[in-house]
């Protein structure tokens, strides 16, 4: 009698387990299937990025942005929909920004250049000086005040062409344009002009933010494209004393209050417990926005359609967050992350989509040992799309805040080959951005909130 009882509980326990798995491979099927066979979250790209395109916070289309993306959370019929009010830089490029490079050996040859973000500006009359090349900052500190004073500083360092995972060599490269124009000014510089972070050999410059941290002088900041600085660097071992000029006419202007966005689907059963899915709405004001990160607003939103399409009704509450003021401070992410811990929200998970529209191979996981290896059993779910890396790693800039908060972190990992061709420049536009690949993404992120909410982590 033990021995039968035994026997019908364990095919009792197995048919639920395998029943179980089989509902999940179906609703895996039924998401990824929702996604790819669906156009809205794709078609709403291209109003944000042919309509309203570069946004960078404080400006006229980053408040447009906010608009819009409210309303089409509200015309999907989001159980709510609300904005959170944060403060936010002003930093407006201006309508001039030109560089000449002027030699007695070579003549004279334009140079495609874009202030990097939160430079000043060089006033209407420019500045003209003869040019030092270095590679990094202990070069700078070695050449000195005597050689470095009344001159522009050129970081021609390019990022490493050896790594296979491309973030890695943009983080190798950074340095120079987020502190050059601090690490410059020490040593009486008038001015940098720092090579642009791609792999590509093209003539787009890419911008990004730059900070002058203690400096007591702040200088022009430009970067170049990647064509202009190896023509400068050929110039310059021909003519040491060749000439550059640089005009470029951005200002400052007092801060203006912007938003993130926030849609809910309420849970059935934790209403007041929370998972986020995100992205940051503003871009640099050069390009569309569309892989940085017009993608990942979109894959966020369509998350939730997706389950809302399919009558999924979550456990918990699922917020899709559209960050503002990523690309200047990142206060969108700080703030959204101060008002839950000052509400005493109970968040229990949050995915952030940052890394461009392009094939999803897999998640970055800011979490304990415990939590990944529950992670890793859903992996199987994933492989037959082509989502087979899951790796304990960082998250993403705008959920990172959150880690106050301590609960899991992920960030979507995609394919990384070609997004620096796109990151911060005018390249970055919607036709550069494959419909099937960004909805793999949407598909991707909308399968690890299925699990996460059903099983918990």
């Amino acid at each position: 009698m033990i021995k039968k009882l035994f026997i019908f509980c364990y095919l009792f326990v197995y048919s639920t387990i395998l029943f179980s798995q089989n509902t999940d491979s179906l609703n895996v099927k039924k998401i990824v299937d929702e996604a790819l066979t669906n156009s809205i979250s794709y078609n709403n790209l291209g109003y944000l990025c042919t309509k309203i395109g570069g946004r960078i916070c404080g400006s006229p289309q980053a408040a447009e942005a906010v608009a819009w993306s409210k309303k089409v959370m509200e015309e999907l019929k989001f159980d709510t929909v609300y904005l959170q009010e944060l403060k936010v830089h002003h930093w407006v490029r201006g309508a001039v920004e030109k560089a000449t490079v002027t030699s007695t050996k070579f003549g004279e040859s334009k140079l495609s250049i874009c202030s990097l973000g939160e430079s000043v500006g060089t006033g209407s009359d420019g500045i003209t000086a003869q040019v030092v090349e270095v590679k990094n900052f202990e070069e700078l500190k070695n050449l000195g005040s005597a050689k470095i004073k009344g001159k522009i500083v050129f970081f021609n360092r390019p990022m490493d062409q050896t790594f296979f995972q491309t973030f890695p060599a943009y983080g190798g490269a950074a340095d120079q344009r987020v502190h050059g124009a601090e690490q410059a000014s020490l040593y009486g510089a008038i001015g940098v002009i720092v090579r642009s972070l791609t792999l590509e050999n093209d003539d787009f410059p890419h911008t990004g933010v730059m900070s002058y941290g203690k400096a007591k002088d702040s200088i022009p900041a430009v970067a170049v494209s990647t064509m202009g600085a190896d023509k400068l660097s050929l110039w310059l071992k021909s003519d040491p004393t060749l000439q550059l000029s640089i005009l470029s006419d951005a200002k400052f202007y007092p801060e203006v209050s912007s938003y993130n966005v926030i849609g809910e689907l309420k849970g059935t059963k934790f209403p007041n417990e929370y998972i986020t899915v995100g992205g940051h709405l503003d871009a640099w004001d050069i390009s569309s926005g569309a892989h940085d990160d017009g993608v990942g607003c979109m894959q966020s939103i369509e998350v939730l359609r997706i389950f809302k399409a399919l009558g999924i009704k979550p456990k918990h509450t699922i917020r899709a967050v559209m960050f503002m003021d990523e690309e200047i401070a990142q206060r969108g992410g700080k703030k959204y992350a101060e008002l839950a811990k000052l509400k005493k929200e109970k968040h229990i998970f949050a995915i952030e989509s940052d890394r461009g529209g392009l094939c999803p191979t897999g998640f970055s996981i800011d979490a304990g040992l415990d939590t990944i290896k529950k992670i890793l059993k859903w992996k199987k779910f994933f492989e037959a799309y082509g989502i087979h890396e899951f790796e304990k790693g960082g998250s993403g800039v705008d959920i990172s805040p959150l880690k106050i908060l301590n609960f899991p972190l992920v960030g979507l990992v995609t394919e990384s080959q070609r997004y620096f061709n796109y990151h911060h420049c005018a390249n970055d536009t919607f036709d550069k951005v494959n419909r099937r690949e960004m909805q793999l993404g949407s598909a991707a992120m909308a399968t690890l909130i299925y699990f996460i909410d059903k099983y918990g982590y």
